[in-house]
């Protein structure tokens, strides 16, 4: 498996940074409403979500956006970022779409189960988002890719990659509040979340791919 990594090297110091401050956000949130069913103070002050927050056409696009989240929308998505990482021959970043947007998917579960915060009633359980966590792990994975083959720096890189998170995971975090799914605070647990996931996944990708390609002494 070849193809450069994952993960760009200038970026990894950083990665690691947003990565351990992402964790640490996650686990504050989960032990803050853990066993909750109502939204906290600064859902209250963002929103208050209903089943019907939005109507018409943006419900419609609430609803488009969901869809990327839902097994077979996210599917496709994975299966379109899996593509492209492979039309630019980058195999270990096609590694990491599935990887890391599979792990984050799994850390979200174990992650409701654990907290046990609900939304509209006892068994919805809604910390953290995973719609709002998987389309981020995906964004990342391929944002990564486009940092390599632009070249570039640590500050523009992270730049990059920071932007397109926080866009993706703003566009999911507002349908899954505007369609009732979520907190605004469900959202950041998820976005969080894939920031925390995604380049671990990517330094473990890199680490046994280099192992594999690591010449016969």
């Amino acid at each position: 498996m070849d193809g450069g990594p994952s993960a760009p090297a200038v970026l990894r110091a950083g990665l690691g940074l947003i990565a351990t401050v992402a964790a640490v956000t996650v686990v504050a949130l989960g032990v803050l409403f853990a066993g909750e069913g109502d939204p906290g103070r600064v859902d209250r002050w963002l929103i208050a979500p209903t089943e019907d927050s939005v109507r018409g056409a943006w419900r419609d696009v609430a609803l488009a956006t969901d869809f990327l989240g839902e097994p077979v929308g996210a599917a496709l998505l994975a299966l379109a970022a899996v593509g492209v990482c492979l039309v630019l021959r980058r195999p270990r970043a096609a590694v990491l779409v599935v990887g890391g947007a599979g792990l984050t998917v799994v850390t979200c579960t174990v992650l409701k189960s654990l907290v046990g915060r609900t939304i509209h009633g006892p068994g919805n359980l809604s910390y953290p988002s995973g719609h709002t966590a998987f389309v981020t792990a995906v964004a990342l994975a391929v944002t990564l890719v486009a940092a390599a083959l632009l070249g570039l720096g640590r500050a523009a890189g992270l730049s990059l990659v920071l932007a397109v998170a926080l866009v993706v995971g703003a566009a999911m975090g507002w349908a899954q509040v505007a369609l009732g799914a979520h907190y605004p605070t469900d959202v950041l647990g998820g976005w969080c979340t894939a920031l925390a996931v995604v380049p671990a996944t990517a330094w473990l990708v890199d680490r046994i791919s280099g192992y594999l390609l690591r010449p016969p002494r």
